[in-house]
């Protein structure tokens, strides 16, 4: 078990590095950009820094998004509706097959696609190249980001945006790092200008329509891939059982990470619950930062060989089971 420090605010209360809104005087703009990509290729990076503050978890590993994580961005008198899709692969699994359902939904319901390629890699991947072709069957267009060009050198840089230029289907080429923020304010004033014009759909200090007990057991899920990436697989989930206010303003906060086999339980406690109390740690101290408040974690490991096969734990994802 391991203890730490929280309130029940939403996400949308969470302290933000947004520019401070400004009260439009003409029409709004509002719209939806769906952030589509093979995994890892930063989706979740750049969703955190077009909103400012944590929303979508980051992880070495892959495929760490799960489902559909909705971000909101003001730019003056628009509203940009990011939504972090599952990084778009060939699924075999149940869960996999759910992942990617929910990415290509997530893209048909926006009004624009950003692709992002991972530029470290040097050449255009087969899952990269899979979304290109899907994207043209289906008559949709795209912005191409080009994300991590801090790991790449400037010809190869330009190579591969030439070799992608030449598919037919992207409108605007965005060269960006999305860890430094590189070109992302570019790449902001870019969506902004193609949103249509209409209501808000949020209020404007919202930053996600995230449920805060979702993003906690998301914070405590990164922690556990960042301890955790070359031991674990992703055969690993983070519920939020408990959540209780205390007049002090602080809040206890129990989770449960559910594994598959009893070797998985050990690696996760480590030695004398070294491990667990190092996640912990982590998940509490961010927790804390995210709310401005006190959190008392308690995490329990428990194993259930079937759990990617309940079909509860794919609508509190917000996944279809028979995808």
């Amino acid at each position: 078990m391991n203890e730490a420090n929280s309130e029940n605010q939403g996400p949308e209360d969470v302290p933000s590095d947004q520019p401070e809104v400004v009260v439009p005087t003409g029409p709004t703009r509002c719209g939806f950009c769906a952030l589509v990509g093979a995994p890892n290729a930063g989706k979740s990076t750049l969703l955190n820094a077009m909103v400012g503050s944590k929303i979508s978890i980051v992880s070495p590993k892959v495929q760490t998004t799960r489902s559909r994580v909705t971000g909101i961005a003001m730019a003056g008198a628009c509203q940009l509706i990011f939504v972090d899709t599952p990084g778009i692969f060939s699924p075999h699994k149940r869960l996999e097959r759910a992942m990617v359902a929910a990415a290509w939904q997530g893209a048909a319901d926006a009004d624009e696609v950003v692709l992002l390629v991972d530029t470290a890699r040097r050449t255009v991947d087969a899952d990269t190249r899979s979304i290109i072709d899907r994207l043209k069957q289906g008559g949709r267009t795209a912005i191409l980001v080009l994300n991590k060009i801090d790991l790449i050198r400037r010809d190869k840089l330009l190579g591969l945006a030439e070799t992608l230029n030449q598919d037919g289907i992207f409108t605007e080429v965005f060269m960006i790092s999305a860890e430094t923020g590189d070109g992302v304010e570019d790449l902001r004033a870019a969506l902004v200008r193609r949103m249509p014009e209409g209501p808000w759909l949020f209020p404007d200090d919202q930053l996600s329509d995230m449920p805060m007990r979702l993003l906690a057991a998301e914070i405590v899920r990164e922690k556990l891939f960042l301890q955790l990436h070359q031991e674990l697989p992703h055969s690993a989930a983070v519920e939020t059982e408990a959540w209780e206010e205390f007049d002090d303003g602080s809040a206890k906060i129990q989770a449960t990470i559910t594994v598959q086999r009893d070797s998985q339980k050990a690696i996760v406690l480590g030695k004398s619950g070294a491990r667990i109390k190092a996640i912990g740690a982590a998940a509490r101290e961010e927790l804390e930062h995210l709310m401005d408040r006190r959190v008392h974690l308690f995490l329990h490991v428990k194993v259930r060989e079937n759990w990617a096969d309940d079909p509860d734990r794919y609508r509190d994802w917000g996944l279809d089971f028979n995808a």
